[in-house]
């Protein structure tokens, strides 16, 4: 089911991967009030269509956004509440790219009345179709599993120190899903990749908001590095890497939905 600014591929087990981050689209009347840094969308979750290919097959929901982050950030609060307060982040529509470029004209960044707009044609849509999903999959099934699917590259300075680990999960401090949940993904073997949980990511606002484990909602972020996938020099998708690391998300996907059909 393609819309205006989403695409959802439905269907017929309870587990939604949503992936707000996998858009480029700018539109034309916004694109113009933008720098050239901008128009590269360089901080989009690339080719994770292609990483989770696998999972339409197994039945899975998918929901993937048509626009880029950096026209709205579907993944942040919509008031503009930070989720990690004190942190450097950035904002709602940003207006810096992960490098602290400028992505904006002088002068031309989002008003209060354009980001509104942003919001009602763009972020509204895209969480009622999450919100309307889990509650089709509720109902049908008793119990609904939303993976939120990211990836980020290896080393963002501005955001923290280092090398990240490869596989990033984060359930809100064990807020967002049962405690079996998260511990039957940990126990998986995702060597020789390198994983965390709730390190430098705990879940963002779509983990957080539409997380109901008791009345069993259970949500859970993966940030991938995309070192594990890209050549990230050129983010160009490296064929070779992905083979590799997608029998991992795919060895993930299946205990979620292993998770999702028990009562």
């Amino acid at each position: 089911m393609s819309q205006a600014s989403y695409t959802l591929i439905e269907g017929n087990l309870p587990l939604l991967i949503s992936m707000p981050h996998n858009g480029t689209d700018i539109a034309d009347h916004i694109k113009h009030t933008m720098t050239d840094v901008a128009h590269k969308v360089e901080d989009t979750d690339w080719y994770l269509d292609r990483l989770y290919d696998f999972a339409k097959h197994l039945g899975a929901y998918i929901l993937m956004p048509k626009y880029s982050r950096y026209v709205i950030d579907l993944n942040r609060d919509p008031t503009g509440v930070s989720l990690y307060p004190g942190a450097d982040t950035t904002e709602l529509c940003p207006t810096t790219s992960f490098k602290s470029e400028p992505l904006y004209k002088d002068g031309q960044q989002p008003t209060e009345d354009e980001i509104t707009r942003r919001i009602n044609d763009y972020w509204q849509p895209y969480h009622q179709a999450i919100a309307d999903t889990l509650a089709t999959m509720r109902h049908q099934f008793g119990k609904a599993v939303m993976l939120e699917a990211h990836s980020i590259a290896s080393v963002v300075p501005r955001f923290f120190d280092g090398q990240l680990p490869d596989f990033n999960f984060g359930n809100n401090q064990g807020q967002s899903c049962a405690k079996s949940m998260l511990e039957s993904i940990e126990q998986l073997d995702f060597s020789p990749y390198s994983q965390v949980s709730n390190g430098r990511f705990k879940g963002g606002y779509i983990t957080r908001h539409y997380a109901d484990p008791k009345n069993n909602v259970h949500t859970l972020q993966l940030e991938l590095s995309q070192r594990t996938y890209l050549d990230e020099a050129t983010l160009a998708y490296d064929q070779q890497k992905a083979d590799e690391v997608k029998p991992k998300l795919e060895m993930l996907v299946k205990q979620l939905i292993v998770f999702a059909q028990q009562s």
